[in-house]
């Protein structure tokens, strides 16, 4: 096992030095130590071994996966500093040019979307609110039927801060906060930027999520249906949009389901969505046996990209005056 791990390390290490291009860079990032990464894989084999071989092969996993970040590191700075010492051979500056004068600003377009799915939910009765970016793990994870040993935490690549706090991974513990303050009947959205290690053409470090929240009394699976589909119908102006729900997992919510709509190209996940988990209810002080809920995520990023027909996540915050005219 050992052996392959270091196979799997000189092939990642092989194809950071094999390219040039930064997009090239972080897709090799993705193969390798993403969260479905070669590198990543290996440590779920550590279920399957014995008690006394766990620990060194997970520290022999953990070393390769920063030997690659390293060399990963080492490759962004040196594409880094070519690309720019060839900008700067190539451009000169003429002091003598006139100003350019002030143009007219616009909305960013995923702040144009944000916009249209306020309106959208506001109009079905949902308020919006609001809470910190960094965050308590209490707030990010134990409130959300997430304690320190659960296993779906992994699937999270966190920021941590000084002070044990984290970089909020998702819009769910404005949820918690604002049940936790306010009695049912609650119904709202809780839209912002969110923040995970992960970077490629349709991830971010920093992106923007949307969840939704109904708590009252009989609020059933129905209900969420007729939500969803209302809204995605809404949204992307097509009355015959076909959608599904997929049984998948969660662990703040029980039955949980992932969101397809029927695109050009076939079946496409844009969402996730459950019943509101009864330990969720009792941790924020709600009688799950008087109320039930159900709660959605949607990201506002992937939506603007499906809006706007643009394939590349990347695109809407690489600054380019040229692209971001497009859209006001």
């Amino acid at each position: 096992m050992v052996d392959n791990v270091q196979a799997i390390l000189e092939k990642g290490l092989a194809a950071l030095n094999a390219t040039n291009d930064p997009n090239e860079l972080e897709n090799a990032k993705a193969q390798f130590i993403g969260k479905q990464g070669e590198i990543s894989a290996l440590l779920k084999q550590l279920a399957t071994l014995p008690p006394e071989e766990k620990k060194s092969f997970g520290a022999i996993v953990n070393q390769a996966k920063q030997a690659f970040e390293a060399s990963l590191n080492t490759r962004r700075e040196a594409i880094a500093n070519e690309k720019l010492a060839k900008q700067l051979a190539a451009e000169a500056l003429d002091i003598t040019l006139p100003g350019r004068g002030l143009a007219a600003g616009g909305l960013h377009p995923v702040t144009k979307v944000r916009e249209r799915i306020e309106a959208l939910f506001h109009s079905m009765g949902f308020a919006v609110a609001d809470g910190p970016e960094i965050e308590t793990d209490f707030y990010n994870f134990e409130a959300l039927n997430l304690p320190p040993d659960h296993p779906a935490r992994g699937m999270q690549d966190t920021f941590y801060v000084e002070g044990g706090e984290v970089l909020r991974t998702h819009t769910s513990p404005i949820q918690a906060r604002y049940m936790e303050s306010h009695e049912p009947p609650i119904k709202i959205i809780a839209p912002g930027r969110v923040y995970r290690v992960d970077s490629d053409a349709t991830h971010a470090p920093m992106f923007h999520q949307m969840e939704g929240l109904w708590v009252d009394q009989d609020v059933s699976f129905a209900d969420l249906k007729s939500v969803i589909v209302s809204f995605l119908r809404q949204f992307f102006e097509r009355d015959d949009l076909e959608v599904r729900f997929r049984p998948s997992f969660f662990p703040f919510t029980e039955p949980s389901a992932e969101i397809d709509v029927k695109w050009s190209k076939g079946w496409m996940e844009v969402g996730g969505c459950g019943m509101v988990h009864p330990n969720v209810l009792k941790n924020v002080g709600i009688d799950s046996e008087k109320f039930t809920g159900f709660a959605f995520g949607i990201g506002l990023d992937r939506f603007a990209m499906l809006y706007y027909g643009v394939n590349d996540l990347r695109l809407f915050f690489e600054n380019d005056i040229s692209f971001l005219e497009q859209f006001k």
